[in-house]
Parts: C-alpha cells; structure tokens; sequence
C-alpha cells in the first residue's frame, strides 16, 4: 500500500494499574492525556492515539522473544519511529529516570540497509515497547 500522507494509528494495550501506567505514559514518555475513565485513558503518542485498559494480571504474562541482531527481541512490542534528535532525547530521559532496558539503545544493522537506532523497555506493566529512528527515512522499508 503507498501513501505519502501518515494517518494517526489506534492501539489498545491491557494494564493490570491503569494509574500506575498513567503516570509512566504522561510522566515518562510525556504523553498528552485525552478522555478517560476508571477503567481505560487516552493518550497523543507522538499523534497517534493510544490507550491502556485495565485487565487484571494474569500468571501468563512472559514475552516470546526472537533473535534480531544478536538481541532477543520482545514478542508482542510496539512503538514510533521518531527523528534521530527526539529518539536521542527520549533514551536520555528514559536513563536519567532509571529505566531498565530490555534492550540498550544502540544502531542496529550498522553500515546495512536499514540502518536504525533502537531500544526496547517495559511499561510498568510489563508491554514491551519499541522506539527506533533512522537517519535516512527513506530506508524505513528497505530490503
């Protein structure tokens, strides 16, 4: 499918502390928050719209992970792909505040096509996200 114009996509992800995920969305990766209730918030993540729902924890919630780059990605994750100064500025903020990597940030694929710079984290909840960057955007789908 080829369409030059971006649209805003939706995604719903569980909880098991909607307020506890509140706080990390708005807080931490400074989200704006839009309607709510008890049970499920809105969020502008980079202007897609966002939203946690409470479901309560279940004893099933480990991560599948696959082999990328010699790193064992997060299976479910999601994320934006960011310019390279805002993908700077979020690992910065994301260290200073202590988060613990599932993943550093580093370049990933190097000197290859689809050079790109990546990390993967956990929100309090334990939903892995992604967030990644590339200098040249144009590579985004490249083979």
């Amino acid at each position: 499918m080829t369409n030059t114009a971006i649209r805003p996509f939706h995604v719903a992800i569980p909880v098991h502390d909607v307020q506890l995920a509140r706080v990390f969305y708005r807080d931490i990766l400074l989200c704006e928050e839009g309607r709510s209730s008890e049970q499920w918030v809105d969020f502008n993540l980079y202007g897609h719209q966002f939203v946690i729902h409470y479901k309560p924890k279940s004893d099933d919630t480990e991560n599948h992970h696959n082999a990328v780059d010699g790193h064992a990605v997060p299976v479910p994750h999601y994320g934006v792909v960011l310019s390279w100064e805002e993908w700077e500025s979020l690992a910065e903020r994301l260290k200073d505040y202590g988060t613990e990597f599932v993943i550093e940030p580093y370049t990933r694929f190097k000197g290859q096509v689809g050079e790109q710079a990546t990390m993967f984290f956990l929100d309090p909840c334990g939903n892995a996200l992604e967030f990644k960057a590339f200098k040249d955007i144009s590579q985004l789908f490249a083979k």
